[in-house]
């Protein structure tokens, strides 16, 4: 894929994260657009409320996995344990084949992008349940075979001063970001009282190749066949990266993968690359021209026929489509109603 329209896979991919709001956006012509939050702001883990909302972290972060089974079948137990997320879950890969067939569509680079987040998130979020549920405990704690000494007092810092036994079990908030970190290997107990062991670099290099393999059949409007995944020189380097990155810092470590991207590291070319999710320069600045982070609701923005094609828009078409698609279309398939 060249380097342009990866840029919107990634910023996409990536501002499922940033997403945060929702609701009317009226224009000065008496146009209106209605968009779609993708995420919560990570403040909201203390707005357990806010946190409870299936119809963001079911379909964009914690894709129920149905025990890694196929359509028409269901893991042993409760109903909770269809909605577990599982790598690479069968309902993960319907979900690729959607978005492949409907790539013709105006918004089928940004569906991508969104999808490409979902699907990653198989590996980072499994195990865990976009609902409240016990099954999101976490408790003791390691890191590289030690004890995580300081875990709870981490936990209590986060949600200013509550116990962690009172915190809710919704998502990974009981395990704060320690799934999203590429470097970390670690260790807990969750709410079965199982011993769960993660290798995040592991993982994470193995969602990158799966994703890569769905990006060509994404170009070749193909969804079926085995196409390679990531080259072994480019599958080494990004592990190493995933690796010695460690800083507990995102922001730093993304400064790193750009910086690697500019000199070239993979082997495609040099690029320099920005990532601006709100304020000057972001898409909602090129498609609404405002840099706030939140909009009041009298504003009226000034309507420009450009606003139809923004990337910002088209995210958010694109979002919509996802959400339909997984939660009406797909999971049902597995007899899962989520909303």
């Amino acid at each position: 894929m060249d380097h342009d329209r990866a840029e919107v896979v990634a910023y996409c991919a990536q501002y499922v994260d940033d997403a945060t709001n929702d609701g009317l956006v009226l224009f000065d012509n008496g146009a209106a657009y209605w968009r779609l939050a993708t995420a919560h702001k990570a403040l909201d883990y203390r707005n357990f409320a806010e946190l409870a909302k299936r119809l963001i972290w079911v379909p964009f972060h914690f894709l129920p996995g149905n025990g890694g089974l196929p359509a028409g079948e269901s893991p042993e137990g409760k109903f909770i344990e269809k909605l577990v997320t599982r790598p690479n879950s069968p309902p993960a890969r319907d979900m690729m084949r959607a978005v492949v067939l409907e790539r013709g569509k105006r918004y089928g680079l940004h569906r991508l992008g969104v999808a490409a987040h979902t699907f990653v998130d198989t590996w980072a979020h499994q195990g865990f349940v976009g609902v409240s549920h016990r099954r999101n405990d976490v408790r003791n704690v390691e890191q590289n075979g030690e004890p995580d000494r300081h875990f709870v007092a981490k936990l209590t810092r986060f949600f200013n001063g509550v116990l962690h036994q009172s915190v809710p079990p919704i998502g990974h908030a009981n395990a704060l970001s320690y799934p999203d970190r590429p470097y970390l290997r670690w260790c807990y107990f969750d709410g079965s009282g199982a011993r769960i062991v993660r290798d995040n670099p592991g993982d994470f290099v193995q969602a990158a190749d799966q994703l890569c393999r769905w990006v060509r059949r994404f170009l070749a409007g193909d969804t079926g066949g085995d196409p390679p995944g990531l080259p072994p020189k480019i599958s080494a380097r990004i592990k190493t990266m995933f690796e010695t990155l460690t800083d507990d810092n995102p922001d730093r470590r993304h400064e790193r993968w750009l910086a690697a991207l500019a000199e070239d590291a993979f082997g495609f070319g040099p690029v320099e690359l920005t990532y601006r999710p709100k304020g000057a320069d972001s898409w909602k600045h090129r498609a609404l021209g405002t840099t706030a982070s939140r909009d009041s609701k009298s504003v009226r923005f000034e309507y420009r026929a450009e606003f139809l094609r923004s990337d910002w828009k088209l995210f958010h078409d694109a979002s919509k489509a996802h959400r339909l698609s997984v939660v009406d279309d797909i999971l049902p398939e597995y007899g899962i109603s989520v909303a």
